[in-house]
């Protein structure tokens, strides 16, 4: 085979069949993006009050949009539950940068977790799609880690340094733990759950406070 010379069938490119790049995805235009917004903070309520399995047009007019709007932007359900979590853990490890610079790493800090907690809640009422065994779920606990473990390190790194909270706990730890104390509790909401995480936040300082001592 010459030099420079592809395999049969195989672009330089890294395209097939055709010799032509494959061409890149067009960008959303505004409307477009203004009615993916508007469906996934309506498919977040909705899915918090009425569950996963709430009919389409709920989520719609919640919206403001067409049932035909939303399954040409979400074809399937599980589309929409894996867009609403994707949202939310975004939106949580954005919040990290613009709290530090806010805040006290301390309070930063504290404030983080609260958010984080926030969202946990959202969380509880998409439990029983992210559970069901879709295989559309299984990249989530890894982009969850992806987004969350390096948005909480820099905060806990910060707060460590300057001796307001104790530096032996890791990100993992972390989100793992205020995710237990954020399991449902009988006739508890979410107000618990951030009473509870508020005492997790105090032994963070506590141990600080013990070896500055």
């Amino acid at each position: 085979m010459p030099e420079n010379t592809a395999p049969t069938g195989v672009d330089p490119t890294g395209s097939r069949g055709s010799g032509a790049p494959t061409p890149a995805p067009r960008p959303l235009r505004a409307d477009a993006r203004r009615n993916i917004d508007s469906l996934l903070e309506a498919a977040k309520a909705v899915f918090g009050t009425s569950g996963v399995d709430a009919p389409a047009k709920e989520i719609a007019d919640l919206a403001g949009v067409g049932v035909g709007t939303l399954y040409r932007h979400f074809p399937q359900r599980s589309d929409l539950v894996k867009a609403v979590m994707q949202r939310g853990i975004d939106a949580c490890a954005d919040a990290g940068p613009a709290l530090s610079a806010a805040h006290e790493p301390a309070a930063a800090l504290a404030l983080w977790l609260q958010r984080y907690t926030e969202f946990l809640a959202t969380k509880r009422g998409l439990a029983t799609a992210l559970h069901s065994g879709d295989p559309a779920f299984d990249a989530l606990p890894g982009y969850f880690m992806q987004r969350l473990g390096p948005a909480l390190g820099s905060l806990l790194e910060a707060a460590a340094a300057t001796g307001e909270t104790r530096a032996d706990i890791s990100a993992k730890d972390l989100l793992h733990a205020v995710a237990l104390l954020c399991q449902p509790v009988p006739d508890e909401g979410v107000a618990y759950s951030r009473r509870m995480v508020a005492v997790l936040i105090d032994g963070l300082r506590y141990g600080a406070e013990l070896r500055r001592a």
